[in-house]
């Protein structure tokens, strides 16, 4: 009996089992790496943005839904009411910010009332305030020059009369200027809220 030894063609198997098992490159790895971290970070842009919006039309419709409920306290408890605008300097950076203020015999002070509701509002950084009142093109906002409490008189006055300062806010990017919103008011203390200041098409 002989022994028949099979003559094989080709390379191992082993070896075809390497070569199919082959992973990705270095190459291939780093740039499947990079296109990840595009996307993540694209995606945290879109999300931080669209946050600070939600924050500052929050921002705006509380500054009017706020005054109107000011005009109207002041008519009912005969006590005038005052909006003031700031420009502060924190760490280098400009940050705007409104405050509202009830006059009592000893001047200007914070609301004894509704603090919450009263509660000071600061804008997002980046963001800027300009007040242009009736008689007056640009108001200069109160700074906070030394950091103390220092109550000052308020820019906007909503009157015990039932009548208010007339004037407009334009809220706009630092960056490049753009108008993101204008709040504007009338004598009777009407408000407009207008994104990009037009008023929005009713259809």
């Amino acid at each position: 009996m002989c022994n028949r030894s099979v003559a094989t063609t080709g390379p191992p198997v082993f070896a075809t089992v390497l070569r199919r098992q082959r992973g990705f490159s270095l190459l291939e790895l780093l740039v499947a790496l990079i296109v990840v971290v595009l996307f993540t970070s694209l995606a945290n842009l879109t999300v931080n943005s669209g946050g600070q919006d939600i924050q500052l039309q929050s921002t705006v419709y509380n500054l009017a839904d706020v005054a109107g409920y000011a005009l109207d306290e002041a008519q009912m408890t005969g006590v005038d009411y005052g909006l003031l605008l700031r420009e502060d300097q924190e760490a280098g950076e400009t940050i705007y910010s409104y405050q509202w203020l009830e006059l009592s015999l000893d001047g200007w002070g914070a609301p004894v009332s509704g603090r919450e509701l009263f509660a000071e509002q600061r804008l997002p950084p980046g963001i800027a305030l300009e007040l242009e009142l009736e008689d007056a093109p640009f108001v200069e906002l109160s700074p906070d020059d030394d950091g103390e409490a220092e109550i000052i008189s308020p820019q906007v006055v909503f009157y015990a009369s039932g009548e208010a300062t007339v004037g407009t806010i334009n809220v706009f990017q630092v960056e490049d200027g753009e108008l993101l919103w204008r709040i504007e008011w009338d004598l009777f203390g009407r408000f407009d809220v207008l994104r990009r200041g037009e008023a929005e098409v009713e259809y």
